[in-house]
């Protein structure tokens, strides 16, 4: 065979293995297809790339219906009530509303503050980013106050939910409020935050 067969040949086989390189390339995208859906069941289509997106914006869309309420415990002489007792929020969003609170007695009081959720199953779903019932409350005599509270309802709420209700009993903290008539009576003045137990 003369060289210039030789050559031609070479060339040939050149060309041949580059189509088929090409070819092979081309067809992996179909046979890693192929591969998820029937060996690994991961199915690989547009639609579902869009339709978490469809159903996230529609969770973001979502408004829920938050209710306030309070109750003071009969051992407290505190008035107590939320400032505003009905707001719409949507999912995902931080919100802030705040309670009133007066100490109607005439010494100071130490109260603490329970909060309830309702319906139950919402209250995993109710995040509270800044609460008053985080810590104790300490009003003067005579004293007022508003207290806030910044919350989050969690998208993943259950669909049937659309009103959840915040709830908050007030209770006279009597280990505090003794330990602050005893600071008061040594003539040391409120103890500080440390005192809280």
């Amino acid at each position: 065979m003369s060289a210039q067969a030789k050559k031609g040949l070479g060339i040939g086989k050149l060309v041949a293995v580059s189509v088929a390189a090409f070819a092979f390339t081309f067809s992996l995208v179909p046979l890693y297809r192929i591969a998820c859906e029937k060996v690994f069941g991961i199915r690989l289509d547009n639609s579902a790339a869009v339709a978490p997106a469809t159903t996230a914006a529609a969770d973001e869309a979502r408004v829920v219906t938050v209710e306030f309420d309070a109750s003071v415990n009969s051992h407290l002489p505190w008035s107590f009530r939320p400032n505003q007792t009905r707001m719409q929020v949507r999912v995902g969003e931080q919100y802030e509303t705040t309670y009133y609170a007066h100490n109607d007695s005439a010494r100071p009081i130490v109260g603490s503050a329970t909060p309830s959720v309702a319906p139950a199953r919402a209250s995993g779903y109710f995040q509270k980013t800044e609460c008053f019932c985080f810590t104790a409350q300490t009003l003067e005599a005579g004293e007022t106050r508003d207290m806030p509270v910044r919350f989050i309802i969690d998208p993943s709420l259950p669909k049937d939910v659309n009103t959840v209700t915040l709830s908050y009993t007030f209770f006279k903290n009597d280990v505090l409020t003794s330990r602050l008539a005893a600071h008061a009576a040594s003539g040391r003045g409120t103890p500080g935050p440390a005192a809280a137990p």
